[in-house]
């Protein structure tokens, strides 16, 4: 792809790391940024800018948050004796959409995947542990994918805390094998929630 600006070629080259951009779509973009008035792309700019800067992790959950600790964690209205874990944000967002669930959350960060290099270590499991040795935790929900990496992270947790008199389950299997929260319809990932299941009938 030829440019006829150095300057251009660099933003496109920026905006192609984004997943799912190719170089065209990139273009696209920047040329469509371009187009705009300078106020509201300097906008998008300092918005990314803060997002980087400010953006914090909840000291609680791990979840993403403005401040230390986050709304769902501060809410006196949330069951703090029920803690569903889950990969990432966006879990958090797909699961909070069906208004179903009243506890907290426990953010991992990812899922044990050795072919990634991704190990126990690399996650949030111990502050899990620490959580609920440490706290009035009745139950665990497990809401990781249905892939080998959520399996095997599931599993990984589960043989953590078969230690503590604690309830673990797992969402029903209402999300298909292999397909990821953030995609499934609110109200089968709300019943699949609803209709968790204890997780050694899922092993």
């Amino acid at each position: 792809m030829n440019f006829s600006s150095k300057l251009l070629e660099n933003a496109v080259n920026e905006v192609s790391q984004l997943p799912g951009i190719g170089k065209r779509t990139a273009l696209r973009l920047v040329l469509h940024l371009l187009k705009q008035p300078t106020s509201q792309t300097h906008q998008l700019s300092k918005s990314l800018i803060n997002l980087v800067d400010e953006i914090k992790l909840c000291e609680k959950c791990h979840n993403i948050s403005d401040v230390a600790i986050c709304e769902i964690c501060v809410n006196p209205s949330r069951n703090s004796e029920i803690i569903c874990v889950v990969e990432d944000v966006r879990d958090v967002m797909a699961i909070e959409n069906t208004a179903q669930f009243k506890g907290l959350y426990h953010v991992l960060g990812g899922k044990i995947s050795p072919i990634e290099g991704v190990g126990p270590q690399n996650l949030t499991i111990e502050s899990l542990i620490d959580k609920v040795q440490n706290g009035n935790v009745k139950e665990v929900i497990f809401a990781l994918s249905s892939t080998i990496e959520g399996d095997t992270t599931n599993f990984y947790i589960f043989k953590q805390l078969e230690k503590f008199a604690i309830k673990t389950s797992t969402i029903a299997r209402g999300i298909a094998v292999g397909d990821e929260l953030e995609y499934a319809d609110e109200i089968t990932l709300g019943r699949s929630i609803v209709n968790r299941i204890p997780f050694e009938k899922s092993i």
